[in-house]
């Protein structure tokens, strides 16, 4: 009898490490879609006790005025958090599919920021909830240190969006204190510590300078090539690219005053600030000094988009060599013998077919003939966005930018 029980224990032991210790953690957007399938309003187990009843109870009435499915997700700042981004509403919506406001509200010590999209069924009339936001002259006054105010805010300008209706007045008791900050918001000191950063960045810039334009031309000659597209498809729209730049620039802003307003800032977020004004001021000059001109407005939308992630903390991002209008370059890709570049997927597919991008196209002007062309076929001693591949082979457009603009003058 002993003998058959100290067997069964042995053999137990054998197979017990084979099981496993315990069943794979749910995804963070399949839990925040099971615990809306209960209740629209979600609030992370984490947070439990650290959200007052009183900013649940706004947040509830707001969704039940918005006139259309409101979905909110109220969760702690993780590191998986931040590599899923400004992606989370969509994968939100399509474990959901209804439509309605998606939105996720997290929490960084004591800053809320918020990610949201409206989705519509389709051929329904209405606007767009960024360009709401856009036109909301009271959103960059909203306090952030707590999650009800912008949560509701957001919530009131998806409804505008939706059917037209005019937006409140935000509530006195909702509104940040003065800006001590100026227009880019740098004080004296920071204005000089910028001035270095910008200094240093400079002086890297010639060290390598030839470096780069040695490598560049080499490239011209090793790279694939591929069948020239059909000579009817039409270059990028210069008008359209300046769009998306205008309104990129617009969110940077708005996201560089969330960060201006902060309470007791960090060493690094004051350096991730100098970084974003940086790139920030960079798009601006490029859109005011060539208004019409397709490749400063495509190094506008890349510097703005940049400064946007930077100054919400994100991480930064390459923009695709071959199109930076296109998602940033989150692949690497052989372009010839020693240059690997940034690509975006779609683009990265395609060098990994053996061919070449269609990539940012503009009009030549060398001869009598005007063609099209690939940009970095261009001289990069003419344009510092080509010289850099508008900062997907070197971190270092805003000083570019800087350095072409005292050029032109």
């Amino acid at each position: 009898m002993r003998a058959r029980f100290v067997t069964a224990l042995v053999a137990a032991l054998v197979f017990l490490p084979a099981l496993p210790a315990r069943a794979d953690t749910p995804e963070l957007q399949d839990r925040i879609a099971a615990a809306w399938r209960t209740d629209h309003l979600s609030v992370d187990p984490r947070l439990a006790g650290g959200v007052p009843a009183t900013e649940l109870t706004r947040i509830r009435a707001a969704m039940r005025t918005a006139g259309m499915p409101v979905y909110v997700a109220i969760v702690p700042w993780t590191p998986p958090l931040k590599a899923a981004g400004y992606n989370m509403p969509t994968l939100l919506h399509a474990r959901i599919g209804t439509p309605g406001l998606y939105l996720l509200a997290v929490v960084n010590d004591t800053y809320w920021s918020i990610t949201a999209e409206m989705y519509r069924q389709g051929g329904l009339r209405g606007r767009e909830l960024v360009s709401v936001q856009n036109d909301d002259k009271q959103r960059l006054d909203v306090v952030t240190d707590r999650p009800a105010p912008s949560i509701v805010r957001t919530i009131q300008e998806a409804s505008t969006a939706l059917d037209g209706r005019a937006l409140p007045t935000v509530p006195v008791g909702d509104r940040q204190p003065p800006n001590q900050y100026s227009d880019h918001g740098l004080s004296t000191t920071d204005k000089a510590d910028r001035s270095a950063y910008i200094g240093m960045g400079i002086g890297g810039f010639l060290g390598f300078a030839l470096t780069l334009r040695l490598g560049l031309r080499r490239r011209r000659k090793t790279a694939k090539r591929s069948e020239p597209p059909a000579k009817d498809d039409p270059p990028t729209e210069a008008w359209d690219v300046q769009l998306k730049a205008d309104d990129k620039i617009r969110t940077a802003e708005r996201a560089l005053a969330r960060l201006d307003k902060r309470r007791n800032r960090t060493t690094e977020q004051l350096d991730q600030r100098d970084d974003a004004y940086r790139r920030l001021d960079a798009a601006r000059t490029l859109r005011a000094d060539h208004p019409d001109d397709l490749l400063a407005s495509a190094g506008a939308l890349v510097l703005a988009r940049q400064a946007e992630r930077v100054a919400s903390g994100a991480a930064l991002q390459p923009p695709c060599f071959f199109d930076p209008t296109h998602n940033p370059g989150t692949a690497t890709v052989d372009w010839s013998d020693d240059v690997e570049v940034p690509a975006c997927q779609p683009c990265a597919s395609v060098v990994r077919r053996g061919k070449t991008p269609r990539g940012l196209r503009v009009w030549s002007k060398a001869g009598l003939h005007r063609k099209q062309v690939p940009y970095w076929t261009l001289d990069p001693d003419d344009n510092p966005m080509v010289a850099s591949g508008f900062g997907a082979l070197s971190d270092d457009l805003p000083e570019r930018v800087t350095a072409w603009k005292d050029e032109v003058r």
